[in-house]
């Protein structure tokens, strides 16, 4: 009699994301403690030892002791890292056309919208792909004024 409710899934594009679209690969990092104390730290965690790093595709499990001795573990993002900030903007200068430059912004774009960031991080990543727009328009200027 009663009837099964059937899941709905929400709408997401697929292959939208820094990771997904292959522009870049943190589960091939290898990541230090050093580097996973001070995201951790950044983030408000109060970190003793590192005890395990796991990298997955999307995410990286991270076990460690807090300063009252406890074990903790828990799944963090990729973006916390100052490795992540590096690597976009990277990508955001090997750009060559306004073209490139237009797919990798709306990635970024996408990437702002769906997943949390560090305030310092995206403002960061915003004015690198301001100021390689502003780069990339007059480059495109100057090649059409020497063709005249």
């Amino acid at each position: 009699m009663f009837r099964s409710l059937r899941k709905v899934k929400k709408y997401r594009r697929q292959g939208r994301n820094l990771i997904a679209s292959n522009k870049i690969k943190p589960d091939q990092w290898n990541i230090s403690d050093a580097e996973v104390k001070e995201a951790l730290k950044v983030k408000g965690y109060d970190v003793k030892q590192i005890k395990k790093i796991c990298c997955l595709k999307h995410q990286v499990c991270i076990s460690y002791w807090d300063k009252k001795g406890n074990v903790c573990s828990s799944f963090f993002s990729y973006r916390i890292f100052a490795r992540w900030q590096t690597d976009v903007e990277k990508l955001i200068y090997c750009c060559q056309t306004l073209k490139e430059w237009k797919k990798l912004n709306y990635v970024i774009q996408y990437e702002f919208a769906y997943y949390h960031y560090l305030s310092e991080i995206e403002d960061a990543l915003s004015s690198a792909l301001e100021n390689r727009l502003y780069v990339l328009r007059a480059t495109e200027e100057l090649a059409v004024f020497s063709d005249i």
